[in-house]
Formats: C-alpha cells, sequence, structure tokens
C-alpha cells in the first residue's frame, strides 16, 4: 500500500522540482515573471530557480540582432527627393525595460519601434543636408548623426543601438528617368564638341600636309628642271664636241639614228620628195658635207 501511495507523491515531487528549475542559453536572457511582474532577471547562462506553477520564464535573444527599415522618400535642403533605407544592428541591455516597452510583443514589437525611431531620424538629419553630401564620403558623418539620435530615442527601450548604415541613395523613379536623360543629354553634348575639336584638329593637320605636299612638289619639280638644264647642256656640249671632232661622221651618224627611228616597224611610210635632204645618204654613193645640226 505504501509504495501504491509513495507513487503519485514522488511523481508530484520530481514534476514540482522540475518545475522549479529552468535552463538559459547562452545565446538568451530571461525573465521571471508572476502575474505579470518582474520578479527575476537572469542574464547569465545556466541554471535558474522560480516558483513552481506560479512564476513563469520568458527568454529574450542576448545576441545583436539586426533590422532593415522600409524604403522612405527623403526631401534634402536642395529640395531633391531621395530614396533611402538603411541597415541597424541592435541588442537588449535592459531587460525590465524592454519587457515594459514591448509587453508581450518582444523582439517583433522592438523591431517595429526602432525602425519607427529611425524612419524619424533619417528625415531629421537628411533633410539638413544637400545630395553631395549624402552620396560623398562624408555620408559616414550622416550615419553617426543618426545612430546619436537612434540611440537617445532608443534607451526607453531597453536597448542599444549599435550602428546604423545607409543602404539605398536612390533617385525616385519618377526622377530617373528624367536625371538619365539629362545625363545622356550631357554627354551627347560632350561627345558633339569632341567630335567638333578633333574635326578641328583633322583639317588643320590636312592643311598643313597639303601645303607640305605643294612645297615639296615645287621643290623637287624646281630641282627636276635643274638637273635636266645640267644635263642637257652637258649632252650639247657632248654633242658640239663630237662635231667638232669630225662633221662628216657626226651627220652620217645622226642621219642613221633618223632612219631607224623614222622606218621602225613593218608598215613605215614616209611621205616626201625624192631630192630631200633627208635621203641624202642613201640616195649618194659619196660623201657629203651638210650643215651642223642645231643644238638641242
Amino acid at each position: 500500500m505504501r509504495a501504491i501511495y509513495g507513487l503519485p507523491v514522488a511523481i508530484a515531487v520530481a514534476v514540482t522540482a522540475l518545475s522549479s528549475v529552468f535552463i538559459v542559453d547562452e545565446r538568451k536572457k530571461a525573465l521571471v515573471l508572476q502575474f505579470g511582474q518582474v520578479k527575476q532577471i537572469k542574464e547569465d547562462a545556466g541554471l535558474g530557480y522560480k516558483l513552481p506553477f506560479i512564476q513563469e520564464v520568458v527568454y529574450y535573444e542576448d545576441r545583436i540582432l539586426g533590422l532593415q527599415t522600409q524604403p522612405m522618400e527623403v526631401t534634402l535642403l536642395s529640395d531633391r527627393r531621395l530614396v533611402v533605407d538603411a541597415f541597424a544592428r541592435w541588442r537588449i541591455t535592459d531587460l525590465a525595460a524592454f519587457r515594459q516597452a514591448t509587453a508581450a510583443g518582444g523582439e517583433e514589437r522592438a523591431q517595429a519601434l526602432l525602425n519607427n525611431i529611425l524612419q524619424q531620424a533619417i528625415p531629421e538629419v537628411l533633410g539638413q543636408t544637400t545630395q553631395d553630401r549624402v552620396l560623398s564620403q562624408d555620408r559616414s558623418g550622416l550615419m553617426n548623426e543618426i545612430l546619436t539620435i537612434a540611440r537617445r530615442e532608443a534607451q526607453s527601450l531597453g536597448v542599444q543601438v549599435i550602428d546604423v548604415r545607409l543602404t539605398r541613395t536612390d533617385l525616385p523613379e519618377a526622377n530617373l528617368a528624367a536625371t538619365f536623360s539629362r545625363m545622356r543629354s550631357e554627354r551627347e553634348r560632350e561627345a558633339a564638341d569632341e567630335i567638333a575639336r578633333g574635326g578641328e584638329a583633322a583639317q588643320r593637320v590636312r592643311a598643313a600636309a597639303d601645303r607640305t605636299v605643294v612645297e615639296e612638289t615645287s621643290l623637287a619639280r624646281s630641282q627636276a628642271e635643274m638637273i635636266r638644264g645640267e644635263a642637257d647642256a652637258e649632252r650639247n656640249a657632248i654633242l658640239a664636241d663630237a662635231y667638232s671632232k669630225d662633221a662628216e661622221f657626226f651627220a652620217f651618224s645622226r642621219s642613221l639614228s633618223a632612219y631607224e627611228a623614222s622606218l621602225k616597224g613593218p608598215n613605215s611610210s614616209i611621205v616626201m620628195q625624192p631630192d630631200s635632204d633627208f635621203f641624202e645618204y642613201l640616195r649618194s654613193p659619196g660623201l657629203s658635207t651638210p650643215a651642223a645640226p642645231a643644238a638641242e
């Protein structure tokens, strides 16, 4: 009988003992609640104890969490509009304040609240600057300003915002086409200017080349005329010297050259009077003393 009654008691004791113990993982933090009130905070990993059946344990992340904001349109100081979104990293630092701020919503509720904080901080900072600064290296300073505001506003949530990064800074879709068209027009104008300058430079080079051709051709023609004149003079001197040494042989040789040139070809014909001086060496067996040929 004792065994029969002892077994339920042992089971009840075991269940009670187990319900009074909880384990906290290294990646978690825990709150012990009693009727919704915080009774114990356990941030270290290991075993914890609570009142069985009365108190409950709620676990929260101890790791760094990430938050991607929704894209938003921001009006800059220069009245330009940009589509901006950001990525933030945060972690829970005060479990009691976090529980009070998020109630039963936990991390999801905290994500929504942090998103609202960033949705207000980003326009507040970027609305006081220009597009050039947002798109330059100065944007790191802007992100630090946004981080400072987000940290201040997130303290009441029991969380610490570790970092904020602007992940997108684009023009709205409605302005992209106009911007691309303006950029295309500017590039086309620059290309037209370059083509015009190139054409002008090519025209100068072409004119210089044409002038050089004319000058070189004129110089070559002048030198050729000089050489031709010198050659003609030398030839005439040789002919005159040959004539002075033997006028008869010179006249005979010139006549034979003239006969050869005029009678060249199978069907050559000459029409002139038979007593012409041209046929003198063909007609007379004796020697003749023709007049000295004119110098060429």
